[in-house]
C-alpha cells in the first residue's frame, strides 16, 4: 500500500532522485535520537545546478522553483534516512534556507516559500516547520539556493 506521502508527491507529479551524493567531506544526513539532520541541498534538476544570483540574474519566481528543488532533494535524503519507509517521518522541525542574493535583495522570505510550501503540500499539517531566510554573498558552485532541514521521525 502507498503511503500519503508517497501518494502527494505522485499527485505532484514529483518523482524523488536518488538521495545526492555529498560533495566534499561530510554525510547527507545524520540520524541521532528521532531527529534526522539532512545536509545543505544545492538548487539542481534533471537539466543540472540551478545557478544565478537573486536580485541580479533571478527573480523571486526563479528562485522560489529553485527552492522548490532544494525541497525536492531533501525530501530524497529524508527518504534514504528512513530506509524508505516515510510512515516514520513525524514532521518537519526546521529549514535553514540560504539564498544566493544581491546587498539589496530583500525577499529571501519569499525564495524560500519555495520549499516550504512544497514541505505542506506533500506533509499536510506534519509540514509546518520553523526556517531562517538568510542572504549570501555567495553559495558553493553558483547555486542560487542552498537549504538544510531537521525532521522528526519515529
Amino acid at each position: 500500500m502507498t503511503h500519503p506521502i508517497e501518494t502527494r508527491l505522485i499527485a505532484l507529479g514529483i518523482a524523488l532522485p536518488a538521495a545526492p551524493p555529498p560533495a566534499a567531506n561530510y554525510v547527507p544526513y545524520v540520524v541521532t535520537g528521532n531527529l534526522v539532520h539532512i545536509s545543505g541541498q544545492i538548487s539542481q534538476d534533471a537539466n543540472g545546478l540551478i545557478k544565478g544570483r537573486l536580485g541580479e540574474t533571478m527573480d523571486v519566481a526563479q528562485g522560489a522553483a529553485a527552492a522548490r528543488a532544494c525541497a525536492i532533494a531533501i525530501l530524497a535524503q529524508l527518504k534514504a534516512a528512513v530506509g524508505g519507509d516515510f510512515s516514520r517521518v513525524v514532521r518537519a522541525v526546521k529549514l535553514g534556507g540560504f539564498v544566493n542574493s544581491t546587498a539589496d535583495f530583500i525577499d529571501q522570505p519569499k525564495v524560500i516559500n519555495g520549499a516550504s510550501d512544497l514541505l505542506v503540500e506533500v506533509l499536510g499539517d506534519a509540514g509546518r516547520h520553523a526556517r531562517a531566510a538568510v542572504s549570501a554573498p555567495s553559495l558553493p558552485l553558483g547555486v542560487a539556493v542552498e537549504i538544510d532541514a531537521i525532521f522528526e521521525i519515529s
